[in-house]
């Protein structure tokens, strides 16, 4: 994993740094609140040897700091302990005394240093001035030979007793960094972390990876979508909007030699938004000047009636089992041309009856009576009639939703379609999240509907399809279905 991985997954994943970050900062801070101040009182020995009993000075001089490495063991020793205990009233057991003394001796020199630290200041130093005076006699009546002479060392107080005037610990300061700098570098590594786990997809080139096919779209995330799923109205100039007709263009031009026309637009899981897609799909081709059918092939959740606002009680099913005419139960929409079959009463054996040699030659029939049809089909893992349905199409579109779908979910839903040779013309990244610059320069360029000179439809639809190599849409004032009655 680069650099650059890394740095994504933790702008992705940036609330898990800021909460951890919080979490260790608090508790930095609480741990500083609740720690009782701790003062330190120090005192400074010096180690001297008379003359008398030393030879030289280079042998005075390793005699004595072997004796200073031997008083700073009984600095902490239970007798020197015991003295300061039963003859100062300390408040202090012996074994409170040794916990709270501490020494140090500087290498090279004869300096040896005692420090006691108290949460009391008062105590500390009382302890250091009772600790310097017992152990500079307890040394002399150590090194005080048998018949009375003194020894052969001499013990003085060259610094102190002396107390801090601040507390040395808790430290706020140092306790706040400590905490950032554990919370970020925690932070980090539990976002990366989290982001090497997360098997969902994330992005347009994951999405390519799991399904070895071309995005032919991301469609952004619109918080207004659920309200007002159709890009129609104030809709219709939104980013949303301007992503179904690139995906539109995209699709015409996925195979110039071998157009799709017959689509079926699918999804790995249920809730992907394949039925919204395929609506505003339809509308978008619909508004290039295609002649658009649009197909609710899904007879288990059929949800295009109700997006479109069309009467569904009637439709696919019951062509399919020879009740009505496919031109009986066909219906327009709005002043475009597109054309709407709904899915019809709901059959008890959907797959067999989207797989029979009906479907099949309606399909032939509705080939023959619209440029494009555009077929709503039912999720790939669920069931298998988004299957049955894909393989009778020119191409499926497959539908993916950002953070829900997984990559093995993707990759299924591809390998369900390429294992009966299906032509997957390409994915899309639904519901994605856009930068925000990408956005701001939408925005910025967004059509202003302003009175103004406009070009006829018939001319503009002539140009446009003109432009992209496509046949004539013929006289628009006449019927727009040539579907069997």
């Amino acid at each position: 994993m680069d650099v650059r991985t890394c740095l994504r997954l933790v702008r992705r994943h940036w609330w898990i740094v800021l909460v951890t970050l919080m979490l260790t900062v608090g508790s930095a801070a609480l741990v500083t609140v609740r720690t009782a101040p701790r003062y330190v009182a120090s005192v400074t020995f010096f180690v001297t040897a008379p003359n008398q009993g030393v030879s030289n000075a280079y042998q005075g001089e390793l005699f004595l700091q072997q004796r200073v490495k031997s008083y700073a063991d009984l600095l902490r020793s239970d007798r020197l302990a015991q003295a300061m205990v039963a003859e100062t009233s300390l408040g202090l057991t012996a074994d409170d005394v040794q916990r709270q003394v501490a020494t140090s001796t500087e290498p090279g020199t004869v300096l040896l240093r005692a420090t006691v630290t108290d949460t009391d200041q008062a105590r500390a130093m009382k302890v250091t001035e009772a600790l310097s005076a017992k152990f500079v006699e307890l040394v002399k009546k150590i090194e005080t030979t048998s018949d009375g002479k003194a020894g052969p060392t001499r013990i003085e107080v060259v610094g102190g007793p002396r107390v801090s005037s601040s507390p040395v610990s808790p430290q706020p300061n140092r306790n706040l960094a400590l905490g950032v700098l554990v919370g970020l570098l925690l932070g980090v590594a539990l976002a990366v972390l989290r982001g090497m786990v997360d098997v969902r997809l994330r992005d347009a080139a994951g999405l390519q990876r799991a399904t070895g096919s071309p995005l032919l779209g991301d469609i952004p995330f619109d918080p207004g979508a659920k309200a007002a799923p159709l890009i129609v109205g104030e809709a219709a100039t939104s980013a949303r909007a301007e992503a179904v007709r690139k995906l539109r263009t995209n699709l015409r031009f996925v195979d110039v030699h071998e157009p799709a026309r017959v689509i079926a637009v699918t999804s790995a899981l249920q809730g992907e938004g394949k039925t919204t897609l395929s609506c505003n799909l339809a509308i978008a081709l619909a508004e290039a000047g295609w002649r658009v059918l649009l197909v609710d092939a899904d007879l288990r959740r059929p949800k295009v009636a109700d997006y479109l606002g069309v009467d569904g009680g009637v439709g696919l099913t019951d062509v399919l089992v020879g009740d009505v005419q496919v031109g009986d139960v066909v219906q327009r929409w709005g002043d475009k041309s597109l054309l709407v079959l709904p899915s019809g009463s709901t059959p008890p054996n959907p797959s067999e009856l989207l797989g029979s040699k009906a479907m099949a030659d309606l399909l032939l029939a509705l080939r023959e009576s619209a440029d494009i049809v555009v077929i709503d089909t039912a999720p790939l893992l669920a069931v298998t009639d988004g299957v049955v349905v894909a393989v009778q199409a020119d191409g499926a579109l497959l539908v993916t939703q950002q953070g829900r779908t997984s990559r093995a979910q993707a990759a299924a839903a591809a390998r369900a379609l390429h294992s009966v040779s299906v032509r997957l013309l390409g994915c899309v990244l639904n519901m994605a999240k856009v930068a925000r610059a990408d956005a701001y320069q939408y925005e910025a360029y967004r059509i202003a509907t302003t009175a103004g000179p406009s070009v006829p439809a018939d001319r503009a639809t002539a140009a446009q399809r003109g432009d992209q190599g496509l046949p004539p849409v013929g006289d628009r004032t006449q019927e727009l279905t040539r579907l069997p009655r």
